[in-house]
């Protein structure tokens, strides 16, 4: 496993980030035990997933572990009093007040990485920037940065903020980030967190069908190319996931874990390589996308 130092912070991440959406109570200990004994020192969750059982389970599971960890989470999505769904919510007031609920929940008295669990251009950004460096002034977080798509969300926070990392889905089958934002982290040393590496399955055996721009035949060519170069050593997981790691801002891909085969796959990914002449090979498979909304201007 290698690790990097996550953009200007002092953290240092492992390759391969736990993501913590989907585990699932009866596995979870085990699964996060595992994987850190691999070597995965990155762990990911949110306060919204499950309703803040995530962040509980992931508490418990690593209490032990604390101070050899890297803990992150995520914040701006509210429940409705009704239970009913969420509501963006990126004030400075919200974040503080969510924050001491995530610390309960996380069984730590500090955050390592607090993300903006979203973003818009509307949204007030120098008061959810006031709040963030508020709680690193507190000691309560480390670092801050966000998890967001949009290029115009993402600039608006290079210049303005001091943000380590954005989270953002890059894959094979989703290289938008390719046009301008990922030159645009690494001149700022802003670290990348990709997720979505391997497509919802689809680069790693799942039957072929749309996404995003691309239709089913076409997704159908870049899993081919996926496995063309895969091997024993290197399955098709890992080759996607490799994929995602190539590019110079990319610090650590968050990789979905669930089972002990997907994380397997993640162990396996974070002990191969990918060399520059089978990265250009993928990316010559198919042509990529252009975002078509939410650009910089």
């Amino acid at each position: 496993m290698n690790y990097t130092r996550l953009g200007s912070s002092d953290l240092v991440v492992s390759e391969i980030a736990f993501g913590g959406m989907s585990l699932e109570k009866e596995t979870a200990t085990q699964l996060l035990q595992q994987a850190f004994d691999k070597g995965i020192t990155f762990f990911d969750t949110a306060d919204i997933y499950n309703k803040g059982e995530n962040e509980r389970m992931i508490g418990e599971a690593l209490r032990s572990h604390r101070k050899d960890i890297v803990l992150a989470t995520k914040v701006g999505n509210q429940e409705r009093a009704d239970g009913k769904g969420w509501d963006w919510n990126p004030t400075k007031a919200y974040i503080l007040e969510s924050v001491e609920k995530s610390l309960t929940r996380l069984q730590t008295d500090y955050i390592d990485l607090y993300q903006l669990h979203g973003g818009t251009i509307e949204d007030p950004i120098d008061e959810t920037i006031e709040a963030f460096e508020l709680l690193k002034d507190q000691g309560k977080i480390r670092a801050y940065g966000i998890s967001s798509i949009r290029p115009n969300v993402i600039n608006e926070y290079v210049k303005r903020s001091n943000i380590a990392s954005v989270m953002m889905q890059y894959s094979l089958l989703d290289r938008r980030p390719e046009e301008n934002v990922l030159d645009l982290l690494a001149e700022h040393n802003i670290s990348v967190l990709a997720r979505g590496s391997v497509a919802k399955g689809l680069l790693a055996g799942k039957t072929p069908e749309p996404y995003l721009n691309y239709n089913e035949s076409e997704v159908q060519q870049a899993a081919e190319a996926i496995k063309a170069l895969s091997s024993a050593e290197r399955n098709e997981a890992a080759t996607a996931i490799r994929y995602a790691l190539f590019p110079r801002a990319v610090a650590a891909a968050v990789v979905g874990i669930r089972t002990l085969k997907q994380l397997e796959d993640a162990l396996k990914a974070g002990e191969a390589t990918l060399s520059p002449e089978e990265f250009s090979e993928l990316g010559n498979v198919l042509s990529a996308a252009n975002y078509k909304e939410h650009r910089i201007n």
